[in-house]
This record gives C-alpha cells, sequence and structure tokens, in this order.
C-alpha cells in the first residue's frame, strides 16, 4: 500500500476507535425521507393549511381553555427552552437546533416559519402556539420503524392538516372518537384515529435521540413501555389528560379513565414555567391565564407529591443500629422518577437523623440561600457524556451515560446511609424527597442566554430569573431502636 494511504488509513482508524465520528452507516438519517432532519417530522403538503388555536377555540372553547397555559401551550416560549435552543445554534447551527424545533412548535417547522431567528419577532400565533390544537389532530401516522434507531424518535410524525378535492383545500381533523353527523360542521371533516388514543402519538417527541447516533437522551416512551403500566394498556393519555384524582386512579387501579373523563391538560413538572405565565399574564391584565396557569400549577404539584413513598429501616450489626436503609418507591407515575432530560432534572433525597443525646449524625441534601444541594447528596438522576466520555449536558453533545440512577415504574431504589451513634437512647430519621426541574446554576445560566433581555422581560414578566420551585414529593419520619 502506498505510504500516505496507508497513513491515512491508520489515521482515521485510529479516530474511529476513540468514537470521534459520527454514527455508523446503519444509523444514518435518510434525509430525503426525512426532509427536516435531524427533526423527523414529514409533512403531506397540500394547498390546506396549518390552522391556529385561537379559530379552534371559537367551536371548542372547553377543549382551548384547558390547552391554555399547558406545557403543550408554553412549548416553544419556555425561557429556559429558549436559552438551550440559542445555546444550540451558536455551538452546533441551526441545522441541529431543528431537532428541538420539531417538536416545541411542529407546524412552524414545516412550514419554514421558524428558520433559526434566534427571537419571537415576526412569528405567527400559530408558531408562538408551540403544540396546539392542530398538531396533534393533523397527526395521520407516525414513522417509528422507519427511523434509523426503528424506535419513535426525534418528531417522527406525519402531519396531515387536510387534502385538496377538485384543487379546493380540505380540512382535515383526526381524534379518537368516531364521527358524528356535523362533525366539523363546514370547516373540517373528521377522520376516527386509534393512534390518538395510545402511548405512540405521544413517543415521538417524548423521545430524544442524539441526532448523529440515535442514542437516546429523554426515553420516556421507553421508561413506559418496559414498564407496568404498558402491560395494563395504561397509556400515555390516561394520566397525563385528566384531572388529580383519575389519574390516582388509573395508576393505582390500572383502570381506564372512562369516556368523557380527558381533558387537554398535558399536565407536567415544568412549575417554573407555570408561575412564569401566571406572573406575566396577571402583569398584562389576562387573569383568565394567570389563573388557569396557577390550576395547572397545582395540579403538577399534586401529582409529583403522589408520585412516591418513603419507607425507612435499620441495618444492624450485632443488634446494635449501624445503618439506616431508606427506599424510595415509584408508586404512581408510569415512566421512570425522573422523566425527560434526566441529567437536568434534580430529584433527591433530604435526610437528617440525630442520636439519642439529640446530636446530629446525619444531615444531607439541604438546599442553600441560592438554591445549592450540599455536596453529598443523593441525587436520582443521569450524567452524560460527549463522543470523548466528557461530562455534559447539553443534547446535542451526549451519546452516552457514566451513570444512569432513576426509578422506574413500580419500582424502587435503597440508599443505605452508615451511623455511629454516641448516644444510648433511639435515633429519628427525617426523609424527605425532593424534586426540581433543573439546578438554579443551570437554569439562571440558560435564561441568561435568552438573545433579547428586553422581550425577555416583557414575554415572562421578570428581569431575573426566579428561584426554581422545589416540590416536596413525600416525607417521613422513623424512630429506630438497637435490637439489644
Amino acid at each position: 500500500m502506498n505510504p500516505i494511504k496507508m497513513a491515512g488509513f491508520v489515521v482515521t482508524a485510529f479516530i474511529f476507535s476513540l468514537g470521534l465520528v459520527s454514527a455508523a452507516p446503519h444509523m444514518k438519517t435518510d434525509t430525503d425521507f426525512y426532509p427536516y432532519a435531524p427533526s423527523l417530522l414529514k409533512w403531506d403538503k397540500t394547498t390546506a393549511e396549518f390552522t391556529d388555536p385561537a379559530t379552534c377555540g371559537e367551536c371548542h372553547p372547553e377543549k382551548y381553555e384547558e390547552w391554555q397555559g399547558s406545557m403543550h401551550a408554553m412549548a416553544f416560549k419556555d425561557p429556559i427552552y429558549q436559552g438551550e435552543l440559542n445555546l444550540a445554534r451558536e455551538e452546533a447551527g441551526h441545522d441541529t437546533a431543528r431537532l428541538c424545533e420539531g417538536c416545541h412548535t411542529p407546524a412552524a417547522v414545516v412550514t419554514g416559519e421558524v428558520k433559526g431567528t434566534p427571537d419571537f419577532k415576526g412569528l405567527s400565533p400559530l408558531a408562538m402556539a408551540g403544540v396546539s390544537c392542530d398538531v396533534c389532530h393533523s397527526v395521520k401516522d407516525h414513522t417509528g420503524w422507519q427511523t434509523p434507531y426503528h424506535q419513535p424518535e426525534n418528531g417522527s410524525l406525519v402531519l396531515s392538516p387536510g387534502r385538496e378535492e377538485d384543487g379546493e383545500a380540505m380540512l382535515t381533523k383526526y381524534g379518537p372518537m368516531e364521527p358524528y353527523d356535523g362533525c366539523g360542521d363546514d370547516f373540517h371533516t373528521c377522520v376516527q384515529s386509534k393512534l390518538h388514543t395510545t402511548s405512540e402519538l405521544c413517543a415521538s417527541c417524548h423521545q430524544v435521540f442524539n441526532a448523529r447516533t440515535h442514542t437516546p437522551l429523554e426515553a420516556t416512551y421507553q421508561e413506559w413501555k418496559e414498564g407496568a403500566y404498558s402491560t395494563h394498556d395504561i397509556q400515555c393519555q390516561d394520566c397525563h389528560m385528566v384531572d388529580t384524582a383519575t389519574f390516582k386512579r388509573s395508576a393505582d387501579q390500572f383502570v381506564k379513565p372512562a369516556s368523557g373523563e380527558h381533558r387537554h391538560y398535558f399536565n407536567g413538572a415544568n412549575l417554573l414555567l407555570y408561575s412564569m405565565t401566571a406572573n406575566a399574564a396577571q402583569k398584562a391584565g389576562n387573569e383568565a391565564l394567570a389563573a388557569n396557569a396557577r390550576e395547572k400549577y397545582t395540579m403538577a404539584e399534586a401529582r409529583l407529591k403522589a408520585a412516591a413513598e418513603l419507607e425507612v429501616s435499620g441495618g444492624y450489626t450485632n443488634g446494635r443500629l449501624t445503618e439506616i436503609h431508606v427506599r424510595v418507591k415509584n408508586v404512581r407515575a408510569g415512566h421512570n422518577l425522573p422523566t425527560s432530560l434526566t441529567n437536568i432534572r434534580e430529584m433527591w433525597l433530604e435526610v437528617t437523623a440525630s442520636d439519642g443525646t439529640g446530636k446530629t449524625i446525619i444531615s444531607t441534601g439541604t438546599v442553600d440561600d441560592r438554591g445549592k444541594i450540599a455536596d453529598g447528596a443523593k441525587i436520582f438522576n443521569t450524567m452524560g457524556q460527549d463522543a470523548n466520555f466528557k461530562f455534559s449536558i447539553h443534547p446535542w453533545e451526549i451519546e452516552t451515560f457514566s451513570k444512569k440512577e432513576t426509578i422506574p415504574p413500580k419500582g424502587s431504589r435503597v440508599v443505605v446511609y452508615g451511623i455511629n451513634p454516641e448516644g444510648t437512647g433511639p435515633v429519628t430519621i427525617h426523609a424527605r424527597l425532593q424534586f426540581r426541574q433543573a439546578s438554579q446554576a443551570i437554569a439562571e445560566k440558560l435564561y441568561s442566554l435568552f438573545p433579547d433581555p428586553a422581550l425577555a422581560e416583557k414575554t415572562y414578566g421578570v428581569k431575573q430569573l426566579p428561584m426554581i420551585p422545589v416540590v416536596e414529593m413525600t416525607s417521613t419520619t422513623v424512630v429506630l431502636k438497637d435490637q439489644i
């Protein structure tokens, strides 16, 4: 072999061995099939246009009110998302950032309205509405099997807002109900879709994969699929599109909601976004939206408080109490706790223990005035790595994980604390399971990356990011004694 070619071969082999080259050929995205790659959206393009949610609300006021203030309604306007999106554009380019946009404002991606402009200027109400009524009800199919990973991922939905008949646009809306006489009036036709009753509808955007390697970064659908709720036919909609009482029934008894019990709440744990939306709406004089967002906040908080339980027991050596065992149980979440971008989410144990003399022998998981969790706390999360196996939190960089410690549906994890109590009396343990969507430091950094501070203040009603709400999911106090 020519020495120069041989040298090139050796260097290439070495680079592959280090994992510095993008995905292997079998993971390559077919950009002819997926023209908006890395977003895997598809669009059955006709002269039929997407409909903005306010128009939908004229005939469906109750559903429109339920959707307003929801995670879907605010998916594009989320300030932390916008900061991360702006960073993605700067570091990886808009072609990579489009993966995020494809799920946070799908209709605007396929129509070309969102083209990488790092602000809200000139965007239509449809684009700003994020995951709007017409996004979900224009879903005709999904292409989960055709993706590089052969699973739903990165927005692998087929959007079809309508068709053409004799050169005229005819709007078509897909949903779970059987069409009735007069459905859609003269505005659109109705098509019953079994897909809309299954988790596969949600899967494509709640399953985020690295665009090059197609390894899972956010695997909420996969977590559900491998858990007890999937095997008992409890779908995403049966917990996230119902009120709190119905959610608890679905989770506890594996009983599907009855006809008419589903609502367009799309409730999730982004408490900061609910509170900021309520604050901005209040300042703008929109009392209805402010009340709506506060109601969604209360609902999300109630679900977090219902999701887990704690059990505390002792470990003994020769009859002496030498360990404290704290078991964290996922009792009602149909996916892992936490879920979504688990390298950002924070669910942790705050544990204090005092011996018979009143001396504190354990103190871990406390949070200071700036929102920093004390070192050494047990945090149930994941840690991402880039191609060089270096720590990273950014979705466009993470290819593997060095740590995965979340709790599967109906599963549990035990944390052991060693102790050496000096007193002869009982040990009192107080354990709390805490949650917030991200660390204060990360959230503030991403918020600072919003491209227009004046626009951010106008949109969210604050100059500086407030403290990320911390929710006590559950707590218990237990007194343990020696066995001798």
